[in-house]
C-alpha cells in the first residue's frame, strides 16, 4: 500500500475509542488499512497514522511515534524519562499497558513511567482524554502492542525474519534482528532482540547556556550522562487451538545500563551545580530493568461475541551504585548500593457481544501493586521499606443503535481499591458512568457529545526514594473523582478531512504530592487533596489526499487552573507543570511508485509559555520558551531487491536550541547550590539512516 499517512475523520476516530479498539484486538474487523510487515501503527482518539509514516521517521524513542497526535506530547531527552503526557497530565494519571500488562510503576520522579524501544511495537493505541468505563483512569490510555510471528508472516511462508541495522551522528546505533516461524499447522513463535548503544548528544548550536545567555562554564555543547547501552528481547510463542481460539505466551526482557546523571530529567547545568557544590561525581552506575511475562487467550464464540483474557506479571527494577557519595566525607553516612523494584500483577477479561442494535462491551480486572525499596549502606546498616495496592473493577458499556443515524452509548463501572502506603491504609470505592451520543448528520459529518466520570484512589509511594519509607501518614487523604466532558465535529470526505474535539475535565480533590505542610504536621512532604484541578482545550486536524501526496495539519490547546482548597490558598489558580503552549504540526509526505521511493516532512511548532504559578516547577522563572522544529526523511525500497529498504533523513533540520515544554524548564533558586537551570535539552542535528533487511 503506497498510502504513508491518512488523517482519519473522527467518525472513524469514535469507532476508536475503547470499545471497538479493544475489540479489534479481540479479532473483529479493524477500521483502518491493514499495515505493512515492519511498521507500527499509531491511532488515537483524534486521528489515525498509518504505519510507515512511522518507519520513516526511524523512530528510537517514544516521542517519534506519539508528538504527532494532538494534545499528546512525550517529555524527557534521557533514555529513562520517556514521560508520556496527555492534555498535561503525566503518566501517573495514564493508563499505559505493553500487551495488556499494566506499566504504571512510579518509580523515580527523575524518569518516566514506561520504558519500551519502538522498534519492537506492532501498533499504539491513544486514547485521548478518559472518554469510556472500559479504561478508567483520569487522563486517558496509552495501550502498546508488540509484534508477533502471526502479523509478520506473509501468505504462504512458514519461516522469515529481519536484520536492521541504524545510526545516528548525534544518537548513537543499533542492530536488531527478528526470526519467527509457522510451527506446523497450529503453532508460530517469535524471537526478537535489539542492541542499543546511546551517546551523549551535542544540543542545537553546540554550546550549552545559562539561562541568562552566557555558555555554561566547562561545557562543550555535550550532554554528558546519556551514554549506555540498551536491550531489549522479546519472545512469543503462539498456539491456533482451533480457527476460534488462540493462545498466546510472551516474554520481554529491557535492560537500559550506564554511567548516567543522578537526575535523568533534569538539565546537565543542574547537574553540574549540584555535583560542583557537593564535589561529588557527576555521573552514577546506574541499570533498569523490566520484565513481563504476558499470557493472552482469545475466543470468539460466534460472529456476535469475542472474548479476550490477559494475565501478566510486570517487574521494574531500578539500581544505582551511589557509593561516589563517599568521595565527600560529609555524605559518606549516604554511599551505598540503592534498589527499587515495583511488580504489577494482573487479570483482565473483555468481551463483546452484539445483540441487535446492542453492541456490549464488558469485563472486569484485578491489579495488584507492590513495591519495594532497599539501600545497603558501606558503612553499614540497611533502610528497606515496601507497599501495595489492589485494583478491581467490573465494567459495561453498550453502544445502542437508534437508527442509521444516531447511537447511544451508556456506561458504568465499579471500581474498588485497597491500598496500605504509609500515606494511607484504607479502602476507596466508587461507582462511575458514562453517556455519549453520536449523530450522523450527513454520510460525511458526524458530531459526538460524551460525558464520562473519573476516579482514581491514592496511589502507592515513589519507589526509588524509599517506596514511602520517608513519607508521612494522612489517614485522612481521599480518593481523586471528577468529569470529562467533550463534544467533537468531523468531515470525511473523498480526498479531504478535518475534525475537531473541545473537552472540559474536572478532577475534584486533586491530589498533589508536595503540598504544603500543615502547622500540626512535622514532615518533610506532605500529600493531600488540595483543589479542584481545571482542564480545557482542543484537538483539530486538516487532512489531504490526492495520489502519492498525503498532508496533516494539527492543532492543540490545553491549559489547566487549581481551584484550591483553603487551607492550600498559595496554590490558587496554580497549572500543571507539563502544560504546553499552543502546538501545531505539519506533515507531508509524497510517494513515487517507480523508484518506490517516499518523501518525508514534519514541522512542530510550540508557542510559548509565560511565567505563572504552578505546581512543581521552576520556583525563579517558570517560563517555557517557544521552539521550532523541522525533520526531513526519505525511505527507499528497490523494486529489484524488496526485501531491502533503505531510510535517511536529518531530524531537527535546523539545529534548534530547545527543550519540549513536557520536559524540565526554567529556572530555580537552591538556598545551596544557588540558581539551577533545569533545561533538558533535546538533541541538535541529528543525520540518520536504517539498512534493514528481510528474508
Amino acid at each position: 500500500m503506497n498510502t504513508v499517512l491518512k488523517p482519519t475523520a473522527l467518525f472513524i476516530a469514535s469507532i476508536l475509542t475503547s470499545t471497538v479498539a479493544l475489540a479489534d484486538d479481540n479479532g473483529t474487523d479493524r477500521p483502518i488499512e491493514e499495515i505493512s510487515v515492519w511498521g507500527t501503527a499509531v491511532r488515537a482518539s483524534s486521528l489515525t497514522l498509518q504505519d510507515d509514516a512511522i518507519a520513516i521517521r526511524q523512530a528510537d524513542h517514544i516521542s517519534d511515534l506519539l508528538r504527532t497526535i494532538p494534545g499528546v506530547d512525550v517529555g524527557g531527552a534521557h533514555s529513562l524519562n520517556q514521560r508520556i503526557t496527555i492534555r498535561s497530565m503525566d503518566d501517573k494519571d495514564l493508563r499505559i499497558t505493553i500487551d495488556g500488562a499494566n506499566q504504571n510503576t512510579y518509580m523515580y520522579h527523575h524518569m518516566g513511567n514506561l520504558q519500551i524501544h519502538a522498534d519492537i511495537l506492532e501498533k499504539v493505541d491513544v486514547e485521548v482524554g478518559t472518554n469510556s468505563v472500559v479504561d478508567g483512569g483520569l487522563g486517558g490510555a496509552v495501550r502498546f502492542k508488540t509484534k508477533n510471528a502471526a502479523q509478520l508472516l506473509e501468505s504462504g511462508d512458514t519461516i522469515g525474519g529481519r536484520i536492521q541495522a541504524s545510526y545516528g551522528d548525534n544518537s548513537g546505533s543499533s542492530l536488531a534482528f527478528t526470526g519467527f516461524a509457522q510451527l506446523g499447522e497450529n503453532w508460530d513463535v517469535l524471537a526478537y532482540v535489539n542492541q542499543v548503544d546511546r551517546d551523549n548528544y551535542q544540543v542545537g548550536g553546540g554550546e550549552i547556556k545559562t539561562f541568562h545567555g552566557d555558555v555554561y562554564p566547562g561545557t562543550d555543547g555535550v550532554v554528558r550522562g546519556l551514554e549506555g547501552e540498551l536491550s531489549d528481547m522479546l519472545i512469543k510463542l503462539g498456539w491456533d487451538i482451533t480457527g476460534e481460539q488462540r493462545v498466546e505466551l510472551g516474554f520481554e526482557s529491557y535492560q537500559d545500563e550506564g554511567d548516567y546523571s543522578y537526575r535523568p530529567d533534569m538539565g546537565l547545568a543542574t547537574d553540574l551545580a549540584i555535583t560542583n557544590s557537593l564535589q561529588i561525581p557527576l555521573l552514577w552506575p546506574t541499570e533498569f530493568t523490566r520484565d513481563t511475562l504476558t499470557l493472552n487467550y482469545d475466543l470468539t464464540l460466534s460472529d456476535h461475541t469475542s472474548i479476550a483474557i490477559a494475565a501478566f506479571t510486570n517487574e521494574s527494577q531500578l539500581q544505582r551504585d551511589e557509593s561516589g557519595w563517599a568521595q565527600n566525607s560529609a555524605f559518606a553516612a549516604y554511599a551505598g548500593q540503592v534498589t527499587g523494584t515495583a511488580e504489577n500483577r494482573g487479570l483482565n477479561l473483555l468481551a463483546s457481544t452484539e445483540l441487535g442494535s446492542h453492541m456490549l462491551t464488558y469485563g472486569a480486572e484485578r491489579i495488584r501493586y507492590n513495591t519495594e525499596y532497599e539501600s545497603i549502606y558501606l558503612v553499614g546498616g540497611i533502610d528497606q521499606s515496601s507497599e501495595t495496592a489492589t485494583n478491581t473493577a467490573l465494567f459495561i458499556q453498550d453502544r445502542i443503535q437508534i437508527s442509521d443515524r444516531f447511537a447511544v452509548i451508556p456506561g458504568v463501572r465499579y471500581d474498588q481499591y485497597d491500598v496500605s502506603t504509609v500515606v494511607v491504609n484504607d479502602e476507596f470505592s466508587d461507582t462511575t458512568f458514562s453517556i455519549a451520543g453520536e449523530v450522523n448528520i450527513t454520510d460525511s459529518v458526524l458530531v459526538k457529545l460524551s460525558t464520562t466520570e473519573l476516579f482514581k484512589g491514592p496511589e502507592v509511594g515513589e519507589v526509588f526514594t524509599g517506596a514511602g519509607l520517608y513519607d508521612t501518614a494522612n489517614p485522612g487523604i481521599e480518593a481523586e473523582t471528577g468529569r470529562n466532558n467533550e463534544i467533537s465535529l468531523a468531515y470525511q470526505g473523498e480526498h479531504f478531512s478535518a475534525g475537531v474535539t473541545f473537552f472540559d475535565t474536572e478532577i475534584d480533590n486533586y491530589i498533589y504530592d508536595y503540598a504544603p505542610t500543615p502547622s500540626t504536621v512535622e514532615a518533610g512532604y506532605w500529600k493531600d487533596n488540595i483543589g479542584t484541578m481545571q482542564l480545557d482545550g482542543y484537538e483539530a486536524y486538516v487532512g489531504f489526499e490526492q495520489g502519492g501526496l498525503n498532508a496533516l495539519l494539527t492543532f492543540s490547546q490545553a491549559e489547566s487552573e487549581l481551584a484550591a482548597f483553603t487551607p492550600f490558598a498559595t496554590l490558587d489558580g496554580a497549572r500543571l507543570d507539563r502544560q504546553q503552549g499552543d502546538t501545531i504540526s505539519v506533515n507531508l509526505d509524497y510517494h513515487f511508485d517507480s523508484p518506490n521511493l517516499t518523501l518525508h516532512w514534519d514541522l512542530l511548532s510550540v508557542d510559548s509559555v509565560p511565567s505563572g504559578l504552578d505546581l512543581d516547577g521552576a520556583t525563579l522563572n517558570n517560563s517555557k520558551d517557544k521552539f521550532t522544529v523541522h525533520n526531513v526523511s526519505m525511505r527507499w525500497t528497490p523494486s529489484t531487491l524488496e526485501s531491502v529498504s533503505l531510510t535517511v533523513g536529518v531530524d531537527n533540520v535546523f539545529d534548534e536550541y530547545y527543550a519540549s515544554q513536557s520536559s524540565r524548564t526554567g529556572l530555580s533558586l537552591h538556598p545551596r547550590f544557588g540558581e539551577l537551570y533545569l533545561q533538558d535539552f533535546e538533541p541538535g542535528r541529528n543525520i540518520k539512516a536504517t539498512l534493514s533487511y528481510a528474508f
